[in-house]
């Protein structure tokens, strides 16, 4: 699994929107993003305009940010999109949408998608009954998903907690956290993603 290093919050303030890299500390007044809205670097007030290049690369860098993939698997999961019937840009984020890691951030049983892979490699996670270590497993409608363990079930009752105050599950999961278990209803749909992605830009940069 790869790891991340380096400042996640700059990150966060490079794309200009925050990518919940560092879980519940998003939420709330320390989040960097909101202390400081403008770009890293001593700098940022001199940069001159983006280029069309500059822009598709930035929302490539953006979405990969955000679902926590690497450059090949994000390529491999355009050229499946492209594949599909659906709109190219939609059935994208779709795929990345329905990967585990995702589906536990989302559900609140897990604070960040980092935190869910920590959990899913850690084979806490089950799909179903079977145990899946696979951060990038895509459910399907009527999945049921359990996390289990001493150790991992008071966190993911903790993390219902504290983080679902501040942020809500969308309407395609049910999830019970004092059970651990995670229902999927249904697969979810372009305007249940609610950060501000521009889709286009990304098949526009694998498209060039």
């Amino acid at each position: 699994m790869a790891t991340m290093s380096g400042s996640k919050c700059r990150l966060c303030r490079r794309a200009g929107v925050k990518l919940y890299l560092k879980g519940v500390r998003c939420e709330t007044a320390k989040c960097s993003l909101s202390r400081r809205s403008y770009p890293p670097g001593q700098r940022h007030w001199r940069r001159s305009r983006r280029s069309e290049y500059g822009m598709q690369l930035r929302e490539k860098q953006k979405v990969a940010r955000m679902y926590g993939v690497l450059e090949g698997a994000l390529r491999n999961y355009y050229k499946e999109a492209a594949g599909t019937k659906e709109n190219t840009g939609q059935a994208l984020l779709l795929f990345l949408e329905r990967r585990l890691d995702n589906v536990l951030c989302r559900s609140c049983l897990a604070a960040s998608r980092r935190q869910a892979r920590q959990l899913i490699s850690h084979k806490h996670v089950t799909v179903n009954g079977s145990r899946v270590d696979r951060a990038g497993y895509r459910v399907e409608a009527g999945d049921e998903i359990a996390v289990s363990g001493d150790e991992a079930l008071p966190l993911v009752r903790g993390n219902a907690g504290e983080v679902g105050k501040a942020r809500s599950v969308p309407e395609w999961l049910e999830p019970d956290p004092e059970k651990g278990t995670l229902k999927v209803l249904r697969l979810p749909a372009r305007e249940d993603i609610p950060e501000p992605i521009e889709e286009q830009l990304v098949v526009e940069f694998y498209g060039r």
